[in-house]
C-alpha cells in the first residue's frame, strides 16, 4: 500500500527514529518533512500518517497546517507520535483536523520521547534515552498492524 507519513521531528529526531525503523520495512512509505515541502497531492496514497513530537500538548503546528491544506476528504489516517510526557489527549489537535476531512482512523501510536523543550531544559530534559529499541520496535509493529 502506497503510505505517505508527514512529520515534524526537528529538536532531538525523536520522531523520525520511529518513521526511520517503518521506512526500512516498507518501500512503499515515502517520508514528508512538513519543514520542507508544504504542499503534496496526499489522494494517491492509500493510508497517510502523520508524525509529530509533542509541543505543549498539541502536535506541531507544521504537521497540522499541512493536514489542513493537503488532506483529501474520506482518507485513511493514523497517527504516530514522541513526547516526553504521552498522554492520550496529544493526539486531539491532529484528529480534530482529519475529522473535519471524514478521515478513517487506523490507529495511534505513542512512545517517550527525549524532551528539554521550555522550562526541561533547565533541568536537563525528561525521558533520557527514549525512543527506546523496544519503542522503534512497537512503532514499527503498529505500523505493520494498520
Amino acid at each position: 500500500m502506497a503510505t505517505a507519513i508527514i512529520y515534524y521531528s526537528k529538536h532531538h529526531g525523536n520522531t523520525k527514529q520511529l518513521l526511520d525503523a517503518i521506512a526500512a520495512v516498507d518501500a512503499e512509505v515515502e517520508l514528508v518533512d512538513a519543514t520542507e515541502k508544504h504542499e503534496l497531492d496526499l489522494g494517491r496514497y492509500d493510508r497517510i500518517g502523520f508524525a509529530s513530537g509533542i509541543y505543549y500538548g498539541k502536535f506541531a503546528e507544521q504537521v497540522l497546517n499541512f493536514a489542513r491544506v493537503n488532506l483529501p476528504l474520506d482518507k485513511d489516517v493514523f497517527f504516530i507520535a514522541t513526547a516526553g510526557n504521552p498522554t492520550k489527549n496529544c493526539f486531539n489537535s491532529i484528529a480534530a483536523v482529519t475529522e473535519e476531512k471524514h478521515s478513517k482512523e487506523l490507529g495511534r501510536y505513542i512512545s517517550k520521547g527525549f524532551d528539554t523543550y521550555g522550562p526541561f531544559k533547565l533541568v536537563g530534559g525528561l525521558q533520557k534515552g527514549h525512543p527506546t529499541d523496544e519503542e522503534i520496535h512497537g512503532a514499527v509493529d503498529f505500523y505493520k498492524g494498520l
